[in-house]
């Protein structure tokens, strides 16, 4: 990989070199390890509760692959596209389950048990063994998605390609995130954490524990098995005072509570209507 991660940063630096074939063949190399899965655009710490170790110059291949590609028209039965991206293949030999109209690029990783309903999974992402990514819902660019995990209908989760240094979205395994959430900007949800319907959450959106005596506040970040609903906070502006939005964390998903439980029933144990 060193010698791979070599070119590509002279690439980086100086885009001439997309002329030379050592270059673009180094480019088409890592898309295929993505695709494949043996190569991630961030992976977790060696040991648990360890950080999560982004690899820029992964990044930068991706965002090189696009001008060494050329536009071309694809036909699928009666769809037509227009892209200088291929699709993703052979999803029978990878065990994935692909509802038509769903569409993965290549360059992304579905593990085996996959499930996408019609939905969308950008280059780069990795999407863990048994994840169901369920209607409407994108997984946008380089996006890492843990095993057991539900994206509900319509999820929104962002994608990051540049800045470069910059984390992309990170939800561990087990989680669980309801109808419409946006999840964007690098925010990270934790293992088997249950984010509410409609709730959304950027890398600085403000997400208040209101469990204890004492609110205690993070940062686009949710912490392993909490249980997270929308909310607001008075702010005020020079027109007066009004409400922006907040995410809450009411609680901690129990250790009873089946981990393929449904949003619904996680809500009721915490005395939210549903």
């Amino acid at each position: 990989m060193s010698e791979l991660q070599h070119l590509i940063e002279a690439a980086w630096n100086d885009r001439s070199l997309l002329q030379l074939s050592a270059t673009t063949e180094a480019i088409q190399h890592v898309i295929e390890e993505l695709d494949k899965g043996r190569l991630r655009v961030a992976q977790p710490g060696a040991t648990e509760g360890a950080d999560w170790q982004v690899n820029d110059w992964v990044k930068k291949a991706v965002i090189l692959y696009f001008p060494i590609r050329q536009m071309e028209t694809l036909e699928v039965g009666p769809f037509e596209f227009r892209d200088k991206m291929r699709l993703k293949t052979n999803y029978e030999q990878q065990g994935v389950r692909v509802v038509p109209p769903a569409v993965a690029r290549y360059g992304a990783y579905l593990a085996p048990g996959v499930i996408m309903m019609p939905s969308y999974v950008n280059i780069g992402a990795w999407v863990g063994e048994g994840t169901m990514v369920d209607t409407w819902a994108t997984v946008g660019s380089c996006a890492q998605i843990g095993a057991g995990v539900h994206l509900s209908g319509g999820v929104g989760i962002g994608g990051v390609l540049e800045p470069v240094q910059a984390a992309p979205v990170i939800v561990e395994d087990g989680a669980f995130v309801g109808s419409r959430s946006i999840l964007v900007e690098g925010c990270f949800v934790g293992k088997e954490a249950v984010i509410g319907a409609g709730v959304t959450i950027t890398g600085s959106t403000r997400i208040i524990d209101v469990t204890g005596p004492e609110p205690k506040e993070y940062r686009g970040y949710v912490p392993a098995r909490s249980v997270v609903i929308p909310g607001s906070l008075p702010k005020q502006f020079p027109a007066g005072e009004y409400q922006v939005p907040c995410a809450l964390i009411i609680g901690q998903r129990k250790p009873s509570t089946d981990l393929k439980t449904s949003l619904n029933d996680a809500l009721r144990e915490h005395n939210v209507a549903v």
